[in-house]
Order: C-alpha cells, then sequence, then structure tokens
C-alpha cells in the first residue's frame, strides 16, 4: 500500500533574480576593479591602443576625482558593497538586519543608475568618445539597479513587506496605497533617490574640479630632441622668448578643438610666445609607441606628411591649410578630412609639382621622426596620448575648454611666464 505524504517546498533562498543579480554586480566589479588597476599601474587596456576613443576616455580628466581618485575606484566600492549586502536579504537573515540589508542596496541602486547615466552623458556630449569597458560596466549597473528596484518594489508588496517597515501588523491591514506612506517617507523610492543624489554630488565634484582642464601631466627625465623653430610650423613667431610645442594628430578630435586656441593664445602674450607644431601620428606604421593601431588613426601618418609637405613647398600656405585640416566639414560635429581630400587640398594651395616634390624631402621623415622621440620621452607609467604640450621638460595633456584654460595650464603647470 502506498502512502502519499504532503511534502511542503523548501524556500528558495536563491531564486533566479538573486543569480542574475550576483552575477551582474561580480562582473560589473571585475571591470571596475580592471579599470581601476589599470589607472593605477599604468599602460593601455587591450583594444585601447594610444589615442583610440576608449584611451582618451580613460584617460580625460573625467576618468578622475580632482585628478586624484579614480572613479573606477569609488565603483569597486560601490560594488563590492552591493555584493556583500546582496548576502543578507534572503530570509534566513535575521529579521533586524533585513530591511538594512535592502536600503543599502535601494541606496547603492540609485547612486550606480545615476553615475551610469552621468558618465555616459559625458563620453556621449563632453569627450565625444566611448570607451567599451566603461559602456558595459554602465549597462550592467543600470541593469542591476533596475532588478533591484523591481525586487524591492516586489518584496515590499508580498507577505516580506515587513524588511521596511517596522510594525508587520499595521502594513498587512493597510491599503496598498498607504503602505507607501508608512514610516514617515517612501520606503523604496526615498532610498533610491538618496543614492541619486550622491551621484549628483559626484558629477559637481567633477565639474567643479580646480583641475578641470588638466587630464595628465609630468616631465621629462631626458633632454628632449632639440628644434630648430627656424625651420618647422609654428604659430607665432619663431624669435619668441617662450616656445611650446604642440604634439598633435590630425584626426584626434582633441587635438582640433586645442587648435581653435592656439592663435587667441599667442595675440594674448603680444607675440612673446610661438606654439611650435609637432606633428606626431598615432599609428605604428610611423610611430613605434603605439602598441596597438585603431581605426580612427590608419591616415595619420600620410595625412602629417601632406601637412608637412605644404610647409616645405610655401610656407605661407601652411596657416590656410593647417586651419582647414581644423575646421568643420560637414554636419554639426567636426570630422578629419580624408587622406584624398587632404591631397586635393594641399595641391590647390602649392601647386602640383611643388607639392610633389616636397612631399619625398627627407626632411618630412627626419622631422616627424623627431616629434616621435619627443612623444616616446614623455610617456608615463605606459600612458601616452595627444595633444601633448611641452614647455622645457615639463609637458601636459590638456582639456581646456578655451583660450582661458590653456592660459592657466600654460602658467600653472608648465611654468610659462606671464604676458
Amino acid at each position: 500500500m502506498a502512502i502519499h505524504k504532503d511534502k511542503t517546498p523548501l524556500p528558495r533562498s536563491w531564486p533566479w533574480w538573486r543569480w542574475t543579480m550576483t552575477g551582474f554586480n561580480i562582473v560589473a566589479l571585475v571591470l571596475s576593479g580592471i579599470l581601476g588597476w589599470h589607472y593605477i599601474k599604468g599602460g593601455s587596456m587591450p583594444g585601447c591602443g594610444g589615442g583610440s576613443p576608449c584611451d582618451l576616455v580613460l584617460n580625460s580628466r573625467w576618468s578622475t576625482i580632482a585628478g586624484v581618485l579614480p572613479v573606477s575606484g569609488l565603483a569597486v566600492g560601490s560594488y563590492l558593497a552591493m555584493l556583500v549586502a546582496g548576502f543578507f536579504i534572503s530570509p534566513a537573515a535575521e529579521a533586524s538586519i533585513r530591511p538594512v540589508a535592502w536600503r543599502a542596496l535601494l541606496v547603492l541602486a540609485g547612486s550606480v543608475a545615476g553615475s551610469a547615466v552621468w558618465f555616459t552623458f559625458l563620453q556621449k556630449w563632453i569627450i565625444g568618445n566611448f570607451c567599451f569597458y566603461c559602456m558595459t560596466t554602465h549597462i550592467i549597473g543600470l541593469l542591476l539597479a533596475a532588478l533591484i528596484i523591481w525586487r524591492a518594489i516586489k518584496e515590499f508588496n508580498n507577505h516580506s513587506n515587513d524588511v521596511f517597515l517596522t510594525n508587520t501588523e499595521t502594513v498587512k491591514n493597510a491599503s496598498p496605497g498607504a503602505r507607501l506612506l508608512k514610516a514617515g517617507s517612501l520606503p523604496i523610492v526615498s532610498p533610491a533617490l538618496i543614492g541619486v543624489v550622491f551621484a549628483g554630488i559626484l558629477a559637481a565634484s567633477q565639474a567643479s574640479s580646480s583641475s578641470t582642464a588638466v587630464y595628465r601631466n609630468g616631465g621629462s627625465q631626458n633632454n628632449l630632441p632639440a628644434i630648430d623653430y627656424h625651420t618647422v610650423p609654428v604659430i607665432g613667431s619663431p624669435d619668441a622668448l617662450y616656445i611650446v610645442n604642440v604634439l598633435f594628430d590630425y584626426e584626434c578630435p582633441h587635438c582640433q578643438q586645442l587648435h581653435l586656441m592656439l592663435n587667441e593664445v599667442v595675440r594674448r602674450y603680444g607675440g612673446k610666445l610661438t606654439f611650435a607644431l609637432c606633428p606626431t601620428p598615432l599609428n605604428s606604421h610611423c610611430n613605434p609607441y603605439i602598441p596597438r593601431d585603431a581605426d580612427e588613426f590608419e591616415n595619420s601618418c600620410e595625412l602629417a606628411k601632406i601637412g608637412l609637405a605644404v610647409w616645405l613647398a610655401k610656407r605661407d600656405a601652411f596657416s590656410a591649410f593647417d586651419n582647414w585640416m581644423s575646421t568643420y566639414e560637414s554636419g554639426d560635429r567636426w570630422r578629419p578630412r580624408n587622406l584624398e581630400s587632404a591631397r586635393m587640398k594641399a595641391i590647390e594651395l602649392v601647386g602640383k609639382e611643388k607639392f610633389d616634390i616636397a612631399l619625398i624631402d627627407p626632411w618630412i621623415e627626419q622631422y616627424v621622426r623627431t616629434c616621435i622621440r619627443i612623444y616616446g620621452q614623455t610617456i608615463q607609467n605606459g600612458n601616452g596620448g595627444v595633444p601633448k604640450v611641452i614647455y622645457g621638460s615639463r609637458w601636459v595633456i590638456p582639456e581646456p575648454h578655451n583660450a582661458d584654460d590653456l592660459v592657466i595650464i600654460l602658467q600653472k603647470n608648465l611654468g610659462v611666464p606671464k604676458p
């Protein structure tokens, strides 16, 4: 005779949503840890060669707070705290601990979501480039925050709503609408909003940081290669008291933004300052210091040669060519000139015969190699990047908003005397 017994299933302390939440948390924590380690040790992330979009993001001033604390370090702390709190939300946890764990998760979820929105905004509209690692972390963070908030609402509305409110009997007898008003605040929305406020404080501290116009600086321990400023393209007079070298790439958007400020700074110094233009292609075909090539800089070597050929063929025409390379071609956003249009513009300015002769002049190769040696001697902890502004042995990779910022950088970071 078979005897049938009723079996009460044991409550699952790890349902699917907890596994998913923990998985998201671990992935985000690992990615943030890798980014933080990259900042400490230097060097480039896999797939982020010098000057690539992700390199520009990771080496931008927005990757730190006040130029000191990496935001990836804050992310590591947040995701680690979320991971720990997640172990105390199960029914097996003590009743006094569960409300604290849930509230902590909600605060952290709001902070992570707010930060993800802020840094996505920065990459899209301020930096103008995206970092694959950063965006992957932000997307996971948003999904994790959404999952936590969704599950918190479910927990509040089912038999486990006492994890948010201490007076369980009152909650059970209250209407669904009244539940949200117990304990004097919205038990789910309020902690999440507190987290969003924390993210807003982070954004405000970054925006108001005193080092907003600089994202990396340093000094060279070796004597940098000498340049005869009477033989290279300059903005200003080669006989100026203060001559600042500018390392740039014609396909670099930050170089383009900086270029638009150079003439104004020269004007403010009343002829006492000159910028020497040093084309430094971010392409391994001519720059051995670039470990990995990025598609964005595939024509950098040739564009640098074309520009210098214009300088050799007709110095008076170089300024027109150089400015044309930095102007908008179409649309509402600057895009690098393609190789064929740059060649046609050069020929238009100097003539085909003079251009062809200048293009094969060995001086071009020599000067590019000199600029690249300067670039190599100013790499710090494996981090390169342009634009790079150099005065004496001191250098800085700037991110100025305008000529005022650039003047401050020259004086504060490079030691250039005031006009």
